[in-house]
Parts: C-alpha cells; sequence; structure tokens
C-alpha cells in the first residue's frame, strides 16, 4: 500500500483493500496452522483510547503480540494531552518512542491533526464519523462467504453512525448495491454519502436511502445493523427507542431479504433492541465470524504499513 496512515475507508484504493485480503488469507492461515510469524519484532504499537473498547483493543493487542510485536495501552485521559499538550507535541513524542499509534476517540479531526504531525503510521480504530477498521473485517467476511462483494446487495437498518459512512465508502469501491433504512432525521452524513454514491455509480453499484426498513431488506444479500444508542449518546436513550421503532432486525424482516441472506451486526448488540436474539443467534448470522475476522485483517493492516 502506497498509505502512510488508514484513516477512512476511502483513503484506501480497491487494489489496496485487495492486498490487504490477500495477506488477511495468508495470516489467517498461518494462525490455524498454529505457525510462528514474526514480521512485526521489536515494533512497538500505541493504542490510544478515549473510548470503552472490547473488540478494537483486544484484537491490535492479540495481532500485535502474533505478528512478535508489542503493545503499549495508552487511555487519552491520563496522557498529557488531556491536560492541554497539544496534538502536534504528543506526535512528535510517539514519533519517537512507537512504530505506530492506533487512536479511538470522538473528533475524526483530533485523528487527522495527530497524523498530520506524526512520522509514523496513524490507525483510526474508531471516531464518531469513520470506523475504518470495522467495515475492511466485514468486506473481508462478505467476500469469503458470497465469493465476490460487486453487485452485493446490502441493506444496513438503523442509525446512520460513523459504522455507515465507513460502509458507504468501502461499498462503493467494489461496486455494491447498498441500502440504508433510517428513521427521519438519523440519515448518514451528507457530505460522504454523496461523494459514495458518485464513486459507486462509477463502479457499477449503488448508494440509496430507504425509509421502509422492510422494502430495504427485499431481496437483500446481507442484513447490517448496529446499536441505536451508541457512546455519548445515552442521554437520547428514550427518544431514539421510540424513534427506531420497527427498525429491528428480526425473523419478520428476514423474510424480507434473499433465501440465502446473511446477518452481520459490529457488536456489542443490545439484544431484544436493533436485533432479537433468534436472528443474532440463528443459522444465517455470521455476526461472530465478522468479529473474529477483525483480528485477522488488522493483523494484515498493521503488517502493511509498520514493517
Amino acid at each position: 500500500m502506497n498509505i502512510k496512515d488508514l484513516l477512512r475507508v476511502s483513503d484506501l484504493s480497491r487494489s489496496d483493500i485487495e492486498e490487504i485480503f490477500e495477506l488477511t488469507d495468508t495470516l489467517k492461515k498461518k494462525r490455524e496452522r498454529g505457525e510462528v510469524y514474526a514480521p512485526l519484532a521489536g515494533k512497538t504499537l500505541g493504542l490510544i483510547f478515549s473510548k470503552a473498547s472490547t473488540r478494537t483493543r483486544i484484537s491490535f493487542e492479540a495481532g500485535m503480540l502474533q505478528l512478535g510485536g508489542h503493545s503499549i495501552y495508552l487511555d487519552q485521559h491520563n496522557l498529557q494531552m488531556s491536560r492541554g499538550e497539544s496534538i502536534k507535541d504528543s506526535a512528535r513524542i510517539f514519533s519517537a518512542y512507537l512504530d505506530g499509534v492506533v487512536i479511538r476517540t470522538f473528533s475524526h479531526v483530533e485523528v487527522e491533526e495527530l497524523a498530520m504531525t506524526a512520522m509514523i503510521p496513524i490507525i483510526n480504530g474508531l471516531t464518531d464519523t469513520h470506523h475504518p477498521c470495522q467495515i475492511l473485517a466485514d468486506l473481508y467476511t462478505i467476500k469469503s462467504r458470497l465469493g465476490r462483494l460487486e453487485g452485493v446487495k446490502i441493506a444496513y437498518i438503523g442509525d446512520g453512525n460513523n459504522v455507515v459512512n465507513s460502509l458507504m465508502e468501502g461499498a462503493a469501491i467494489f461496486g455494491m448495491e447498498l441500502t440504508i433504512s433510517t428513521p427521519k432525521g438519523y440519515e448518514p452524513d451528507a457530505d460522504i454519502l454523496k461523494m459514495s454514491e458518485e464513486v459507486a455509480a462509477e463502479a457499477g453499484g449503488k448508494i440509496s436511502l430507504c425509509r421502509d426498513p422492510m422494502e430495504a431488506a427485499r431481496k437483500a444479500d446481507i442484513l447490517y445493523t448496529d446499536v441505536w444508542i451508541s457512546m455519548g449518546q445515552e442521554k437520547e436513550r428514550a427518544k431514539r427507542e421510540k424513534d427506531f421503532k420497527g427498525y429491528q432486525i428480526n425473523n419478520k424482516i428476514l423474510k424480507q431479504a434473499s433465501k440465502d441472506a446473511l446477518v452481520m451486526h459490529c457488536l456489542p448488540a443490545h439484544r431484544g433492541e436493533e436485533i432479537t436474539a433468534e436472528v443474532i443467534d440463528g443459522d444465517r448470522s455470521i455476526v461472530f465470524e465478522e468479529a473474529e475476522n477483525r483480528l485477522h485483517v488488522q493483523k494484515a493492516v498493521l503488517q502493511l504499513l509498520l514493517s
């Protein structure tokens, strides 16, 4: 890959993503065979987190260790950045001590500023606007299951959040057909939507909005959802629960999709809200395979950016 940082899916070309997936296949097979493989021996990754995490933290820590390197977990609230040290000054220190940084925070602008100054790779582990590592794992999972990405029809039902923003960018690159169904007022980022629509059209795909979740799900190959209440939105719970009524992935909506449709969720799931327990635990669910693939895809990203 000819990039220094991974801040959003659109930082990558189609060939970049295909390179990541090819290496992911290799790394996944090595792990299945129990093969010791340490291309990042002597490398240290900093993990700067200001948001709670399960999959992102564990997968990056485990992945770095499995590649022969080390990681240092840094709670952003305990860094001098939280006491007024500039991002520019912090970036110079990180560059002197570390070989790369994964940052999981609120503001995407903060991540962009860090990447602009740092001399080492910066990987976006999640911001309020983008979640690129999640979507790379999602696309890899879909391709592994269906054998292709081009022309695959995805119905995303729920909140138009950071996951959807990144999903639009990824689906557009591969000419997928992505239909997003949200209540009024919860649509994805308008600028990212416009850009993704244009990229998708050039690639032979389509990105569209649909208010009716049943219509969005019709003949879909993939049904995808995320929580209705993301981190920092807890005070909006009552309103969101009311607004998202009817936007749940359940057996009724699943019946609208293609007969072999698969169900995805980036986790954590609030069972009984955006998805029912019977669907997430059912035989059409690939949610936990999707979660495992975070590890394998991120290992590929780490090797390509840090080695």
